[in-house]
């Protein structure tokens, strides 16, 4: 029987000897073949996503100016049912009567109403102050400041002073 011999191997070169991180880009590049078919193909498909990209935006644009909308048309909604259940309030004799005697303080004749002017909690007024003296004192602060805090405070205070 006659023995075959194995085809001679291919002597290395130095590419063959890089490591499998290295790529050749040109010997990738060939291995891509591209048929007129496929570049049509893939020129429609490029083509599609330049025209449905804008559209989709507008769409997205559209779709959240309606829900934003719609929230505000349910707020109005509510509005409209509490104004509606009000209205049907003023409708009621009582309600009326009653709104009359709170805000516009209205009786009925034969009634005697009392209004309390000054009805403050006594812990609530400040206690007495010391009386005002004759000498005169320098103090070391700026006035202006002072003056503010002064204010300031007036205007914020939680209790009432007592009348003089």
């Amino acid at each position: 029987m006659a023995q075959r011999q194995a085809p001679p191997s291919r002597p290395r070169t130095a590419r063959a000897r890089t490591t499998s991180a290295q790529v050749d880009v040109r010997e990738w590049a060939s291995g891509i073949r591209l048929s007129g078919f496929m570049v049509i193909m893939l020129s429609l498909v490029v083509l599609g996503a330049w025209v449905l990209v804008p559209t989709l935006g507008t769409y997205i644009d559209q779709r959240q100016k309606i829900a934003a909308l719609e929230v505000a048309v349910q707020v109005s909604d509510d509005e409209i049912k509490a104004l509606e259940q009000e209205r049907e309030r003023w409708d009621d004799p009582a309600y009326i009567t009653t709104q009359a005697r709170e805000r516009l303080y209205y009786v009925r004749p034969g009634e005697v109403v009392y209004l309390v002017d000054n009805d403050l909690d006594p812990a609530s007024l400040p206690a007495e102050q010391t009386p005002v003296s004759d000498e005169l004192e320098e103090t070391p602060t700026d006035w202006m400041p002072q003056l503010l805090r002064t204010i300031a405070g007036a205007g914020l205070a939680a209790t009432a002073s007592a009348a003089q």
